[in-house]
């Protein structure tokens, strides 16, 4: 009976300190990785200020969207991929800049690559948790939101 207790307590123990694991440190950790992940896709896009003539061939040809035409996916895939990750990193608007990059994730997903669900699935849950719960203290939204008076 007492080693089926000491193990029960072990349990709980392991339970308890995953439990006590701050919201503000699953957060950054979140707006950081995603961030990156569409920040260095941003980054293939693009040539100093422009956007490669790559790019715009990959839309018309490969990421054939139904309800856009390609250029215009084109500067929008690459607009959102270089704005939403710095707005993520800043904690700034995070839980829009985090909704726009799950709508592209769900786009990507169903028409662009409709296999990868899983590499798709793993981004969307980090989104998900930043839209649920926000982007924690260390973000300029923490800090506007204390300004105001109001909590996280």
């Amino acid at each position: 009976m007492s080693n089926q207790s000491g193990l029960g307590g072990l349990i709980e123990w392991v339970i308890d300190f995953f439990k006590s694991m701050p919201h503000d440190l699953i957060a950054i950790l979140s707006r950081f990785v995603v961030g990156m992940v569409f920040w260095q896709s941003g980054l293939t896009k693009i040539d100093g200020f422009s956007i490669k003539a790559s790019t715009f061939f990959l839309f018309a040809n490969d990421f054939k969207l139904p309800f856009l035409p390609p250029e215009l996916a084109a500067y929008m895939a690459t607009a959102a991929e270089l704005t939403c990750p710095i707005l993520l990193w800043l904690g700034l608007a995070t839980r829009f800049a985090a909704f726009a990059l799950l709508i592209m994730t769900l786009v990507i997903e169903i028409f662009v690559f409709p296999g990868s669900y899983v590499t798709h699935g793993l981004w969307a849950i980090g989104l998900l948790y930043l839209i649920k719960y926000g982007p924690g203290m260390f973000s300029v939204d923490h800090f506007i939101r204390q300004s105001q008076g109001s909590g996280d």
